[in-house]
């Protein structure tokens, strides 16, 4: 089975009078459309989630819904606290177990998403970089989710896709 972990595509800066509350900062409409962009060249090469698992706040749940737009099936969404800044990783993996094998993909935020890659790969001290809109396929090789279980199998940014 694959986890795919995406951090949120390229919202609004940090602004405090605009958004004095981060989790309401919304994607820009560049980010929007060059995340479109993103997701068309990785459908075209397999990225295939059948369940989507994102962070409450709204920059995740519009990442969200652009790869449940562009992946075939149109996967559900399901808002995951546990997804929130500052997470950890055991309610992810449990939550993903409980998808029975499918292949899943975790929207969330930066650090977070690249500790989390880190440690299911095998090593919680590596240091792999996520771009905004990045997305990693992890690769396990039975239906089940866990630390240092995983393989990284490939790691894409808009930069290397050509966006």
């Amino acid at each position: 089975m694959f986890l795919y972990i995406a951090r949120h595509a390229w919202a609004g800066d940090r602004d405090d009078d605009r958004y004095p509350d981060d989790s309401l900062r919304e994607l820009t409409p560049e980010g929007r459309e060059r995340y479109n962009e993103v997701l068309k060249s990785l459908v075209k090469r397999g990225f295939a989630p059948q369940q989507i698992a994102t962070s409450p706040y709204l920059r995740c749940r519009q990442t969200a819904e652009i790869i449940s737009q562009r992946v075939p099936g149109n996967p559900p969404i399901t808002e995951l606290s546990d997804l929130e800044p500052g997470s950890s990783l055991r309610p992810l993996t449990e939550w993903t177990k409980d998808q029975r094998g499918s292949d899943v993909c975790w929207v969330g935020h930066s650090p977070d998403v690249e500790l989390f890659a880190a440690a299911l790969i095998g090593d919680g001290a590596a240091r792999i970089r996520f771009a905004k809109g990045a997305i990693a396929a992890i690769q396990f090789d039975n239906e089940e989710v866990y630390v240092a279980g995983g393989e990284l199998y490939w790691l894409a940014t808009a930069k290397l896709l050509g966006w």
